[in-house]
């Protein structure tokens, strides 16, 4: 399995908040966003967001230009180049939020 395949389920499928990176991750396919601006279409409390972001840097799934509050994030060019495997795992594990019972895809 290719290794950024498995960092990928690792961090989506195999550990806790991996349902929030995958959104976070399916929101930046779309475009760069900051932390504030992930906040607020996810629903979700800014330090969390921010563990997030931190977490998929580290991994070299996201990278960020700026500064601070401005700070904007978008997928890393490794992501960007094998998105694939993320939209098979996403396939297999976004599709409904048991707690809310919504698509978590939208």
């Amino acid at each position: 399995m290719d290794e950024i395949k498995k960092i990928l389920w690792y961090l989506i499928a195999g550990s806790l908040g991996g349902i929030n990176r995958a959104r976070i991750i399916h929101l930046l396919k779309e475009r760069p966003y900051n932390a504030n601006q992930l906040t607020e279409l996810l629903d979700l409390d800014y330090k969390t967001v921010r563990y997030h972001l931190d977490v998929l840097e580290k991994n070299g799934l996201v990278s960020s230009a700026g500064d601070n509050y401005a700070k904007m994030y978008m997928l890393s060019s490794t992501l960007e180049y094998n998105i694939g495997f993320f939209d098979e795992i996403w396939d297999k594990v976004g599709k409904t939020d048991n707690k809310r019972g919504k698509d978590r895809r939208k």
